[in-house]
């Protein structure tokens, strides 16, 4: 079997939006898609306003990410190193309190340090 480069969200628009065309009605393509009826008539909406760009995610809110790869290096690298007097090893806390610290940038939570951490090996 084949793997499809399109997102599943991307995709489940569609064939809604091929099956209203085919006239089915929004009950029925909400209920063989496993969606809302909101949701289908959503897509509908949006397919007459914007045309095929509805299928695609609007972009998200939100601050954008401001920390780059070498800034990711230098806090992996910091939390590879030994950790402080009195302590036995890096609390995340601990290390987002150094990183800023060290200026390696303005702000960083806790949680955005396990983070980047995570997605290192």
């Amino acid at each position: 079997m084949a793997s499809g480069t399109q997102k599943a969200r991307v995709f489940r628009r569609a064939i809604g939006l091929l099956e209203l065309d085919r006239g089915k009605t929004v009950c029925s393509v909400a209920d063989s898609l496993g969606v809302s009826r909101v949701a289908v008539a959503s897509w509908r909406d949006q397919y007459r306003q914007r045309g095929l760009k509805c299928l695609e995610d609007a972009p998200r809110s939100g601050r954008p990410v401001k920390i780059d790869g070498a800034q990711r290096a230098k806090i992996t690298a910091l939390a590879c190193s030994e950790a402080p007097a009195g302590h036995a090893r890096w609390a995340l806390r601990l290390l987002a309190g150094k990183v800023v610290e060290l200026g390696y940038c303005e702000h960083i939570s806790h949680t955005h340090v396990g983070n980047i951490l995570k997605k290192t090996n």
